[in-house]
């Protein structure tokens, strides 16, 4: 009886327990059921909550509100049908503007590269997501010195660090030894965007000088793995340098629009500074190259980077043309080089930057590489480019520093053993350009006074130097020409010019009297049809003054020449006499 009732309680707490399983079963089972409905539910319409979610992220709220939403996301991104995720990860990226774009960036970029590689075709979808982020990255500004480096403001530096970890395993699939087509495809997609890259931002991007920071230089970095990736992809440094100018069969399958093959020139051009300047994957380069080759290599480059407006570009250019250059031995530019189109454009670059550039170190770094490129060309190099530039430059002082160039020559010349192309004929094909005035007796003087100067003291020396019986210049022969096209028409027009503008100093006196007696601070005056600035009387008629001081200068040199000229003349003269 005992044992009976002892059983009972046993059979009962049996069978709760075995409906308290029951349940539990159909729990889970409604919760699995629940989970899979709300999978399919996410992975067809979740992409719509990402753009809320990467906002509330954006927003920096509080650490526990940004867990959660971290933990959303990844949700997200796990769940969500790819494809749409892709592009709505995308349209997020090209939303923001300014200092928001690193942001967005720097979040989406793991995300981005976690869709794409779950797509089965990675080559529409790498190339658009390459595309994208270089659009936006490219509105970032460029920090230049080392302190904008360093704090990087819109975060360029940081958003090309992380593009090269996303970029990696894209290049490590393109280069996995198995050759198909999607490979290539996906190698010209990744071209194309080292390509851009190298364009924006390493083209106008600042390198640090100091050698002990170049490890912690980010462009510097950003460089050297794009130019790692290019390698890698089938692209080496030698390869593009070497072959450049072979258009499209050196760069596999890209078929470059005219607009495309512009912005090439400037990438490879961008390349090259990277390589020869700053040393990037040169080591890569044959050894075997002469400094000639190298130059020639180089120089259309160079001619690239000086037509760009930005200081931070045609800098490069004048770096790149100075590596190049202190290569070579002086007077081993043989003359032949000048045919090909980059080896006159290139100094004739240099002249604009000497002429126009704003910052006086660029303009002075300007001449002197200018002066350094007519070192290292042989004699008649020489004769060609003064010729060339005396046409082209139209701008006075430049003019003034070829015609000192062209006196140098002579004199070593005179010292040495004589040359022919500045000595008789040929000299004087240089001193049809040197000694004229461009429009006659009307020439304003003032614009060209450095021009007439250099002209003179050319003139002054060639007389001083080559006696009428030797002649070895061939001066002489052309003395009466020199006159008619150069000594009297400037004689008319210093006489001209000084009568002009010692009326307009009386005329300046009495505008200051008048301007004194009205109370005024300021008048105005015209001189060679154009009017002066308006500035104080004292101040004008010091610039009158110091144009006055320019002529008298001319004019003194000029009665020395003529003075030389009668005494040289008349020497030889009674010479021949006392001879007969």
């Amino acid at each position: 009886m005992h044992r009976g009732r002892a059983c009972r309680p046993v059979a009962g707490n049996y069978s709760r327990r075995k409906e308290q399983v029951r349940q539990h079963q159909e729990f889970s089972r409604r919760l699995c059921l629940l989970r899979h409905a709300l999978q399919t539910v996410i992975k067809s319409m979740g992409w719509n909550l990402v753009g809320p979610v990467v906002r509330c992220l954006l927003r920096n709220g509080e650490e526990d509100e940004r867990k959660d939403c971290l933990l959303v996301f990844d949700l997200l991104v796990q769940l969500c049908n790819p494809k749409e995720l892709l592009l709505g990860l995308l349209e997020l990226i090209e939303e923001p503007s300014g200092k928001q774009i690193s942001q967005t960036i720097l979040l989406l970029l793991q995300p981005l590269q976690t869709v794409i590689q779950k797509l089965p075709n990675k080559v529409y979808s790498v190339g658009l997501a390459l595309s994208t982020l270089w659009s936006q990255l490219s509105l970032l500004p460029v920090p230049y010195s080392k302190e904008q480096i360093q704090t990087d403001d819109y975060g360029l530096c940081q958003c090309c660090k992380a593009l090269t970890e996303f970029m990696r395993p894209f290049v490590e699939e393109a280069t996995d030894n198995k050759e198909n087509k999607e490979n290539e495809k996906l190698k010209d997609e990744l071209l194309k965007f080292c390509c851009k890259c190298l364009k924006c931002p390493l083209l106008t991007a600042q390198f640090l000088e100091q050698s002990e920071e170049v490890g912690k230089d980010p462009f510097w970095s950003f460089a050297s793995e794009i130019i790692g990736f290019l390698s890698e992809i089938g692209h080496p440094v030698p390869q593009i340098i070497l072959n450049h100018g072979r258009k499209k069969r050196t760069w596999g399958c890209l078929e470059l629009e005219e607009e495309e093959d512009r912005q090439l020139a400037d990438s490879v051009a961008s390349l090259t500074y990277l390589v020869f300047v700053q040393g990037i994957g040169i080591d890569q380069l044959p050894m075997v190259l002469s400094p000639l080759h190298l130059l020639q290599l180089n120089m259309e480059h160079i001619e690239v980077l000086l037509q760009r407006t930005e200081q931070s570009v045609f800098s490069k250019g004048l770096e790149l043309l100075e590596n190049s250059l202190l290569r070579l031995e002086d007077n081993s530019l043989l003359h032949r080089y000048l045919e090909i189109k980059s080896f006159l454009a290139v100094p004739q670059g240099l002249v604009k930057v000497m002429t126009l550039c704003p910052i006086e170190t660029l303009r002075k770094k300007g001449l002197a590489l200018l002066q350094l490129y007519i070192d290292k060309l042989d004699s008649q190099g020489k004769h060609t480019l003064f010729r060339c530039l005396l046409n082209t430059s139209n701008h006075s002082g430049v003019e003034g520093f070829v015609i000192q160039n062209i006196k140098n020559q002579i004199d070593a010349s005179f010292k040495k053993t004589s040359n022919k192309w500045f000595v008789g004929p040929q000299l004087i094909s240089l001193l049809d350009l040197v000694l004229f005035l461009p429009e006659g007796a009307e020439t304003d003087l003032l614009q060209n006074s450095d021009r007439i100067m250099a002209s003179l003291n050319l003139l002054r020396y060639l007389v001083i130097k080559d006696n009428e019986n030797d002649n070895q210049t061939g001066l002489w022969t052309e003395l009466g020409k020199i006159e008619n096209n150069f000594l009297k028409p400037l004689h008319i027009g210093l006489n001209m010019s000084k009568a002009h503008y010692e009326a307009e100093i009386k005329n300046s006196q009495r505008n200051s009297q008048a301007a004194a007696s009205t109370c005024k601070g300021v008048c105005s005056v015209t001189v060679g049809g154009e009017e002066i600035p308006a500035m104080p009387p004292e101040m004008q008629l010091k610039v009158l003054h110091s144009a006055l001081f320019t002529f008298d200068l001319i004019e003194s040199v000029l009665a020395r020449v003529e003075e030389l000229i009668e005494i040289k003349t008349k020497s030889t003269s009674e010479e021949n006499i006392g001879i007969k």
